[in-house]
């Protein structure tokens, strides 16, 4: 095995440990308040529509399609069937520095015609937190730059970290997610099964 390899296997343990630090700091209130949000809104039978920019914007659509295949009514900003949004509609906004232009602007006009925000980010200060009437912080390279924990310093690098711009949120992120999904579908009640009847059958 090359050094490079080992290199390469190095970097994903120690991603795997921060996404381990991460759960364990994530607040279960928060997640618990953007569940409830969420079931709500299918309750409800209101729209849901996912905006992220970049690497956030396309763990935001991989987000989507689960919520698809839950039966959500969801769609992602940007694509020309997604419909126009109304008052108690829901707008899922990801941003990892909470001050991503297309993303803030977004979430600013969804407020003022009534649509609830749930924001991701890792900046609980930040513009998009401020907006959001339901916030979960993801942490991120930025966020933890002065942290004291060992594994976080032996990410983060005394000189380069180890993950490039945003790489720790995304990654993150994407976990997250995904097992977001795997709680609605407990409290949804629905199995394997059910999501592939609604997976694409035409690919």
């Amino acid at each position: 095995m090359s050094s490079k390899d080992c290199l390469v296997k190095c970097f994903m343990r120690e991603m795997a440990n921060y996404v381990l630090y991460a759960s364990k700091i994530i607040s279960d209130d928060e997640v618990e308040n953007a569940i409830s949000l969420l079931i709500d809104t299918k309750k409800e039978g209101k729209k849901i529509m996912v905006i992220g920019a970049g690497r956030s914007g396309l763990a935001g659509k991989a987000f989507a399609m689960r919520l698809m295949h839950l039966g959500f009514n969801v769609y992602v900003f940007g694509e020309t069937i997604t419909p126009a949004l109304g008052q108690g509609d829901l707008i899922i906004s990801i941003s990892g520095s909470g001050t991503t232009r297309m993303v803030v602007t977004s979430a600013t006009a969804g407020k003022e015609i009534g649509a609830k925000i749930l924001a991701i980010t890792s900046h609980r200060d930040s513009a998009l937190a401020k907006l959001s009437d339901q916030c979960i912080i993801i942490p991120g390279r930025t966020k933890l730059a002065t942290e004291d924990d060992y594994v976080i310093r032996q990410i983060l690098g005394s000189h380069e970290p180890l993950a490039p711009l945003g790489t720790l949120f995304e990654v993150t992120l994407n976990i997250f997610l995904d097992s977001l999904v795997a709680e609605l579908m407990q409290r949804l009640g629905a199995t394997e099964t059910d999501l592939k009847k609604r997976h694409a059958t035409i690919e």
